[in-house]
């Protein structure tokens, strides 16, 4: 009697791990899922690929992948139609994360800004909140596209504050396509914003900047030299990025130098061992 109880307490178990064992056999390591998310997502698989990215945040918190899943999580939502929102609040949680790249930030970023104007024009107001707010980011692509984004606006009093971001652009960047589109903007905002930029640009070109050395122990004038803005500015432009590295090494930032020079108007005295160099705009 005793030899047919255990034998079937053994059965017992036998069964139980039988049934038990498939599932444990098919359970999947934070790495397979990862790398099955991103098949789906590449193949525009958006559901598959979400249910499979909430499994690995689920089951596998600690995961070194934990981040990327979020972040591609926030894509998959991103790609479905009605989940803007949540998309918008899946990439900030993952902006917040400490481990948080700066490619995959950036990326984040202006997804928040494309998928904030979505639902904006769908009337939810309060998301345009979330585009002003990056025309403030030290990232200059997110300032930009926020700047770019906020220019379609209807309402032109809400779309002038890209104005800033937009001038800045025209500015700083070299790049033509990228001038363009930021003057088109402009032009879709008011025209004569446009049009006072220009001619604030036209006005340096008729400047003169000069330059004065002056021995530090006379005073007496060693060194003049005028010449004119958009000269000075193309010299400048065409200065190899090495000699400008080694001139901050000295403490001195050509680049920060001629913008205080031409935006604030006054004289800027650089003093070495022998010599004041003077320079300013006229």
């Amino acid at each position: 009697m005793y030899r047919w109880k255990k034998m079937t307490i053994y059965l017992g178990m036998f069964l139980i791990i039988s049934i038990s064992f498939p599932a444990f056999a098919h359970m999947q390591s934070d790495e397979e899922l990862f790398q099955e998310a991103k098949i789906m997502i590449f193949d525009k698989e958006w559901e598959n690929a979400q249910e499979k990215l909430e499994e690995l945040l689920e089951d596998f918190s600690d995961s070194p992948l934990y981040s990327q899943a979020l972040f591609y999580l926030g894509r998959t939502l991103e790609n479905q139609k009605g989940e803007e929102k949540e998309a918008i609040s899946v990439f900030k949680r993952y902006i917040l994360r400490n481990d948080s790249s700066e490619v995959l930030t950036q990326e984040a970023e202006t997804s928040i800004i494309k998928l904030s104007f979505i639902l904006y024009e769908r009337g939810r107001k309060s998301y345009l909140r979330e585009i002003k707010t990056r025309l403030y980011r030290p990232n200059r692509i997110v300032r930009y596209y926020a700047a770019l984004r906020l220019s379609y606006l209807e309402d032109k009093n809400e779309a002038r504050e890209a104005v800033p971001i937009l001038k800045e652009i025209m500015e700083e960047e070299e790049d033509e396509e990228l001038t363009d589109k930021a003057k088109i903007a402009l032009l879709r905002i008011d025209p004569d914003y446009l049009q006072e930029y220009e001619e604030k640009r036209d006005e340096r070109r008729l400047m003169l900047m000069k330059f004065r050395v002056v021995n530090k122990r006379t005073g007496a004038e060693t060194f003049s030299l005028s010449i004119p803005w958009a000269l000075a500015d193309l010299a400048l432009a065409n200065i190899p990025e090495d000699a400008k590295a080694d001139l901050r090494k000295e403490g001195y930032d050509l680049d920060r130098i001629f913008k205080e020079v031409i935006e604030g108007g006054r004289i800027l005295e650089i003093v070495t061992k022998e010599t004041i160099i003077k320079i300013w705009v006229e």
